[in-house]
Formats: structure tokens, sequence, C-alpha cells
């Protein structure tokens, strides 16, 4: 356990990031997955969102800016 107060904090701190990390990490993966799941004539309305929430995921440094442009490459709707 720590003994200073800063790294008491620091351990709060980290416990949230995280929660938050995983639970955003959790959610990105579920819409990779539901995408994967849909016809592919419904993929073509549903890539914008997509792509978005790859972009938005990878500004907050849940996952890697290369990772998500390497998705948006694969699961595009003309590849």
């Amino acid at each position: 356990m720590p003994q200073h107060k800063s790294c008491k904090k620091r351990m709060r701190t980290d416990a949230i990031r995280r929660e938050r990390n995983r639970a955003g990490r959790s959610a990105l993966r579920r819409a990779v997955r539901v995408y994967r799941e849909l016809a592919p004539e419904d993929r073509k309305a549903a890539y914008n969102g997509l792509q978005s929430t790859l972009d938005i995921a990878a500004k907050k440094g849940l996952i890697p800016m290369n990772r998500a442009a390497r998705l948006k490459s694969r699961l595009s709707p003309a590849a």
C-alpha cells in the first residue's frame, strides 16, 4: 500500500481511468462486432458511424491511430 498522500490519490485516479478505458474499449469492440454482423447492404449506412467511433477512440487513446486506420480500411463497405 502506498504511504504518501499523492500515491494514494494516484491509485484512486488510476482505478477510475482503468474502468473508463475498459468500458470504452468494450463499447468499441461491441460496435465493431455489430457492424460485422450487418448485412452488406446495411453496412454502407452504418459505416460513417463506425468510422466516427473509431476516430474518437483513437483520439482518446483507447486504441492507437494506426489500428483505427487499419480497422477503417478493412471494414469499409468497398472492401
